[in-house]
């Protein structure tokens, strides 16, 4: 063999060592940006519960939220730049996640016989992640649009307006339901997947892992829909005001 020859040999080898990492730096980019999201989620459902503490309570922390310690009124600019912070990673994750769909008719068919097959349910798990994160993609995109092009109709009247008036709360019951599985299921993937918190028993640690996922799944659920109610009787009270803003003067 030539010095050329092996030259050439190492640097095919090197060539495909590199492209042999490339699933797994996706893998990472995808994780990492899962689970930026769902803490986004974790937060964002708890801010949105401030309705239940009050319609004082939403409005200073949407004005938290522009800024208002710092800027006379707050600037509704600042909720756009981080709808779309939140959009773009939004989108990075869902394209890389892509990869993982079926995609045709036959590999659907061919998962379906393997889950059928072997009735494991962490491949169920998975099953509702990617239906889930379908529905997500384009009610949350829907969401995050709304939010970067109209930030200044974000508080207790105007967001209750958009809910009930303008029969926005089936969307956001979908978007609720389908973000808070894909978030749940998704952490617990997570955690197995990268072996987090697995000790000396890695089984056990699954058994306990699935527990708090439903637990979670449970409680942001509760919240999410009390939070949800309580938007949408406020619009129905406000339904004969629609459009007119909330102040700290009205009760």
């Amino acid at each position: 063999m030539t010095k050329e020859s092996v030259i050439e040999l190492l640097t095919k080898k090197d060539a495909q060592k590199k492209k042999s990492r490339t699933p797994a730096r996706l893998d990472f980019l995808q994780s990492a940006t899962g689970a930026v999201l769902a803490l986004f989620i974790l937060f964002h459902l708890i801010f949105e519960s401030s309705i239940l503490l009050g319609k004082d309570s939403m409005y200073h922390l949407t004005k938290a939220f522009e800024a208002e310690f710092i800027i006379d009124g707050g600037e509704p600019l600042i909720i756009t730049g981080l709808a779309f912070v939140v959009f773009m990673i939004f989108i990075l994750h869902a394209a890389i996640a892509m990869r993982k769909f079926p995609a045709s008719y036959s590999e659907y068919k061919s998962y379906k016989t393997h889950r059928e097959l072997i009735q494991h349910s962490d491949t169920n798990l998975w099953f509702i992640q990617i239906s889930s994160g379908f529905v997500m993609f384009f009610l949350g995109s829907i969401h995050l649009y709304i939010m970067m092009t109209q930030p200044q109709n974000i508080g207790p009247f105007a967001s209750s307006d958009r809910i009930y008036s303008d029969v926005m709360w089936p969307m956001y019951l979908m978007l609720l339901v389908s973000v808070v599985l894909h978030a749940g299921v998704g952490i617990y993937r997570l955690i197995i997947k990268w072996g987090l918190l697995d000790g000396e028993n890695p089984r056990a640690n699954r058994i306990r892992s699935r527990a708090v996922v439903k637990g979670f799944v449970v409680f942001y659920l509760m919240i999410g829909l009390f939070s949800l109610g309580t938007y949408i009787k406020i619009g129905y009270e406000h339904r004969d005001d629609y459009g007119q803003k909330y102040t700290l003067e009205q009760k």
